[in-house]
Protein backbone atom coordinates (compact mmCIF):
# COMPACT_ATOMS: atom_id res chain seq x y z
CA UNK A 1 0.00 0.00 0.00
CA UNK A 2 1.27 3.23 -1.10
CA UNK A 3 1.08 6.51 1.21
CA UNK A 4 -0.57 10.09 -0.20
CA UNK A 5 2.08 12.42 -1.29
CA UNK A 6 2.68 15.60 0.27
CA UNK A 7 1.59 17.55 -3.14
CA UNK A 8 -1.48 15.31 -2.63
CA UNK A 9 -2.36 16.14 0.71
CA UNK A 10 -1.79 19.68 -0.11
CA UNK A 11 -4.11 19.90 -3.70
CA UNK A 12 -6.99 18.44 -1.99
CA UNK A 13 -6.78 20.36 1.35
CA UNK A 14 -6.85 23.77 -1.26
CA UNK A 15 -9.34 22.28 -3.00
CA UNK A 16 -11.71 21.98 -0.25
CA UNK A 17 -10.31 25.21 1.47
CA UNK A 18 -11.04 27.20 -1.58
CA UNK A 19 -14.50 25.47 -3.02
CA UNK A 20 -17.96 25.29 -1.69
CA UNK A 21 -17.53 22.06 -1.30
CA UNK A 22 -17.41 20.97 2.46
CA UNK A 23 -15.86 17.14 3.08
CA UNK A 24 -14.08 15.19 0.51
CA UNK A 25 -12.47 11.46 0.49
CA UNK A 26 -10.22 9.72 -1.56
CA UNK A 27 -9.33 6.62 -1.09
CA UNK A 28 -6.67 5.15 -3.07
CA UNK A 29 -4.64 1.37 -2.85
CA UNK A 30 -6.37 0.58 0.65
CA UNK A 31 -5.38 4.14 1.91
CA UNK A 32 -8.37 6.78 2.51
CA UNK A 33 -8.33 10.47 2.90
CA UNK A 34 -11.01 12.77 4.18
CA UNK A 35 -11.09 16.25 4.55
CA UNK A 36 -13.65 18.06 6.21
CA UNK A 37 -14.25 21.51 6.42
CA UNK A 38 -15.03 23.25 9.21
CA UNK A 39 -19.02 24.90 9.87
CA UNK A 40 -20.20 27.41 11.71
CA UNK A 41 -16.75 29.41 12.10
CA UNK A 42 -17.65 31.76 14.72
CA UNK A 43 -14.20 33.77 15.09
CA UNK A 44 -14.05 35.58 11.55
CA UNK A 45 -10.94 33.95 10.54
CA UNK A 46 -11.08 31.20 7.47
CA UNK A 47 -11.62 27.65 8.65
CA UNK A 48 -8.97 25.34 8.17
CA UNK A 49 -9.81 21.52 6.45
CA UNK A 50 -9.30 18.80 8.74
CA UNK A 51 -7.24 15.81 7.28
CA UNK A 52 -7.92 12.31 8.02
CA UNK A 53 -5.80 8.76 7.06
CA UNK A 54 -7.23 5.41 7.68
CA UNK A 55 -5.45 2.19 6.45
CA UNK A 56 -2.09 2.61 7.35
CA UNK A 57 0.68 0.85 8.69
CA UNK A 58 1.54 1.25 12.85
CA UNK A 59 4.04 4.08 13.59
CA UNK A 60 6.93 2.98 14.88
CA UNK A 61 8.56 4.34 18.88
CA UNK A 62 10.94 6.83 18.25
CA UNK A 63 13.22 7.35 21.40
CA UNK A 64 16.00 10.66 21.91
CA UNK A 65 16.87 13.33 23.64
CA UNK A 66 17.04 15.82 21.12
CA UNK A 67 16.82 19.64 22.27
CA UNK A 68 14.66 21.65 20.51
CA UNK A 69 12.85 24.96 21.27
CA UNK A 70 9.02 25.69 20.98
CA UNK A 71 7.80 26.18 17.19
CA UNK A 72 5.14 29.00 15.95
CA UNK A 73 2.36 28.43 13.93
CA UNK A 74 2.59 29.82 10.42
CA UNK A 75 0.70 30.42 7.33
CA UNK A 76 1.52 27.45 4.65
CA UNK A 77 4.52 24.69 4.44
CA UNK A 78 5.34 25.37 1.93
CA UNK A 79 9.28 27.20 2.46
CA UNK A 80 9.62 31.13 3.13
CA UNK A 81 12.51 33.12 2.97
CA UNK A 82 12.79 35.32 5.72
CA UNK A 83 14.00 38.27 3.66
CA UNK A 84 17.28 39.60 4.69
CA UNK A 85 19.07 36.59 6.16
CA UNK A 86 18.22 34.20 3.65
CA UNK A 87 16.66 31.58 5.99
CA UNK A 88 14.00 28.90 4.95
CA UNK A 89 11.45 27.85 6.94
CA UNK A 90 9.91 23.74 6.36
CA UNK A 91 6.51 23.71 7.95
CA UNK A 92 4.50 20.56 8.81
CA UNK A 93 2.05 19.95 6.15
CA UNK A 94 -0.64 18.52 8.95
CA UNK A 95 -1.42 17.84 12.32
CA UNK A 96 0.63 14.68 13.77
CA UNK A 97 3.47 13.20 15.93
CA UNK A 98 7.19 14.47 14.47
CA UNK A 99 9.86 11.52 14.48
CA UNK A 100 13.15 12.36 13.31
CA UNK A 101 14.48 8.61 12.20
CA UNK A 102 12.34 5.83 10.60
CA UNK A 103 12.76 3.82 13.73
CA UNK A 104 13.70 4.51 17.41
CA UNK A 105 17.18 2.25 16.26
CA UNK A 106 17.92 4.31 13.20
CA UNK A 107 20.33 7.53 12.91
CA UNK A 108 17.98 10.49 12.69
CA UNK A 109 17.30 12.28 8.93
CA UNK A 110 19.30 15.03 9.29
CA UNK A 111 21.28 17.07 12.25
CA UNK A 112 21.85 20.67 13.27
CA UNK A 113 24.62 21.32 10.06
CA UNK A 114 23.81 18.84 7.30
CA UNK A 115 23.91 19.90 3.87
CA UNK A 116 20.30 18.78 2.23
CA UNK A 117 18.55 19.24 -1.13
CA UNK A 118 15.47 18.43 -2.76
CA UNK A 119 13.83 15.61 -2.16
CA UNK A 120 16.02 14.64 0.86
CA UNK A 121 13.72 13.24 3.82
CA UNK A 122 14.07 15.06 6.54
CA UNK A 123 11.37 14.20 8.90
CA UNK A 124 8.44 12.17 9.15
CA UNK A 125 4.76 13.11 10.46
CA UNK A 126 3.04 10.32 11.32
CA UNK A 127 -1.32 11.51 11.65
CA UNK A 128 -3.74 8.75 12.01
CA UNK A 129 -1.21 5.82 11.90
CA UNK A 130 0.09 7.34 8.31
CA UNK A 131 3.94 8.22 8.20
CA UNK A 132 4.49 10.74 6.17
CA UNK A 133 7.93 11.52 4.94
CA UNK A 134 8.50 15.55 4.86
CA UNK A 135 10.64 16.01 2.02
CA UNK A 136 13.28 19.55 1.54
CA UNK A 137 12.27 21.28 -1.18
CA UNK A 138 15.38 23.69 -1.89
CA UNK A 139 19.70 23.25 -1.22
CA UNK A 140 20.93 24.92 2.08
CA UNK A 141 22.48 23.86 5.80
CA UNK A 142 19.82 22.53 8.66
CA UNK A 143 20.13 25.92 10.65
CA UNK A 144 18.22 24.43 13.49
CA UNK A 145 15.45 21.52 14.43
CA UNK A 146 13.19 23.46 15.93
CA UNK A 147 10.56 20.42 17.36
CA UNK A 148 11.64 17.65 19.91
CA UNK A 149 11.54 13.86 18.43
CA UNK A 150 8.12 11.86 19.60
CA UNK A 151 6.56 15.18 20.43
CA UNK A 152 3.04 16.50 18.57
CA UNK A 153 3.04 19.52 16.29
CA UNK A 154 0.36 21.61 14.58
CA UNK A 155 -0.50 22.49 11.09
CA UNK A 156 1.89 24.86 9.28
CA UNK A 157 4.25 24.59 12.77
CA UNK A 158 7.67 25.30 11.45
CA UNK A 159 9.79 22.18 11.71
CA UNK A 160 13.31 23.27 10.53
CA UNK A 161 15.23 26.34 9.45
CA UNK A 162 17.48 25.59 6.52
CA UNK A 163 20.48 28.19 5.34
CA UNK A 164 19.56 28.45 1.51
CA UNK A 165 22.66 28.07 -0.80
Amino acid sequence: MEKFKYAEVKRYVELVANSEISELEISEEGATIRIKKEQGNISGRAAIPAVSYTAAPAPAAVSGAEISAPAASASSRTTEVKAARNIIEVKSPMVGTFYRAPSPEAEPYVQVGDKVKPGQVLCIVEAMKLMNEIECDISGTIADILVENGKPVEFEQVLFTIVRE
